[in-house]
């Protein structure tokens, strides 16, 4: 109906101008007294050709209101295959897209080399990084097997883990544009994969004096190991920073919302309300972020990101003061487990 109606307005002019023409001939008919059968079957005629030609243009209008709908949700160059011009206003309308069409394929290819060069820079940039980390590493070694206790060796160690996790994690930023074509589903235990960041992060626990509990969950998932253990690896970061010395870490599965997930609860200083819709915004800090100043912004927006494109699950729940849990919701539709 609303294509109807946009046709009988864009026509409105013409169906006017030959209305108003037919109107004429019959006022002149009617004066000279033109024999009354013979102006019907005129008119009948008219009405004929007239309907006729409202059905033909309204096909025409349709149809190249549907071709032009197709070219809108395309993002590919479509001004060759745009209808045939009628008149010369529309050839030049199609000269103008054209011309833009052209201009946003240069824009598009320029962003693209600059992107690709930033990428390159920063990749070298992570990887030349890793070696003063990894001298640094060997120095502290060196440190502790001459059992020098210097005071600021704890300190030196946690600051130059935090150091190793954000050159990590720039790299995984990098790589998120490419890694649909990078993902590997495979079925793989679920206790793997925290071990093995349970394990990366034991010196923190160790340093900050935090407790774990975990239990083998004994669940095997369909995912990619690599990047949920990168989730699980950050969420235990952001759990380590804001929980104070002594706290506790817990690691468990629970129900939730009807789904068996994976929760990563900490007993730390917790997020406060209104920040909890915004967490997994890109460059988002939060009130704790800016008051500690120990956030990017840029942990959990990743998080979100790869569960997102591995068709699982995340969100969280907390309170300030006393903690927050992190559920994760591996399922998913094509993974019925044995």
């Amino acid at each position: 109906m609303k294509l109807l109606i946009a046709f009988f307005k864009d026509k409105t002019r013409e169906i006017s101008l030959y209305a108003g023409t037919v109107g004429i001939f019959i006022v002149v008919a009617f004066l000279y007294n033109i024999r009354m059968d013979a102006l019907k079957y005129a008119l009948l005629l008219v009405i004929l050709w007239l309907l006729l030609y409202v059905i033909t243009e309204y096909h025409r209008f349709r149809k190249k209101h549907l071709l032009l709908e197709r070219f809108k949700k395309s993002t590919q160059e479509c001004t060759k295959e745009l209808p045939e011009c009628r008149n010369l206003l529309e050839l030049d309308y199609q000269e103008l897209l054209g011309i833009f069409d052209e201009k946003i394929l240069e824009l598009k290819s320029e962003a693209r080399i600059k992107g690709q060069d930033l990428s390159d820079y920063y990749g070298m940039w992570v990887h030349q990084i890793k070696t003063p980390i990894a001298a640094m590493h060997i120095l502290l070694q060196s440190v502790e097997d001459e059992n020098l206790a210097l005071p600021e060796l704890k300190e030196m160690k946690m600051e130059l883990f935090k150091m190793e996790q954000y050159v990590e994690m720039v790299l995984t930023y990098l790589r998120m544009e490419d890694m649909s074509g990078d993902l590997q589903f495979e079925k793989v235990s679920l206790d793997k994969i925290l071990k093995q960041s349970v394990r990366k992060y034991s010196q923190m626990f160790i340093l900050q004096k935090i407790r774990l509990d975990y239990r083998p969950v004994e669940r095997i998932v369909l995912t990619d190991e690599k990047w949920l253990e990168f989730v699980t690896e950050q969420i235990l970061s952001n759990a380590l920073k804001y929980t104070k010395n002594g706290g506790e870490i817990r690691i468990c599965l629970e129900e939730k919302r009807g789904r068996e997930c994976l929760v990563i609860e900490d007993n730390g200083i917790g997020i406060q309300a209104e920040d909890l819709p915004r967490v997994f915004e890109k460059g988002f800090t939060g009130y704790n972020g800016r008051a500690d100043k120990k956030s990017t912004g840029i942990g959990l927006y990743l998080c979100k990101k790869i569960m997102d494109k591995m068709g699982h699950k995340i969100w969280i729940d907390s309170e300030v003061g006393k903690g927050t849990r992190v559920y994760l919701e591996l399922t998913r539709k094509e993974w019925n487990p044995e």
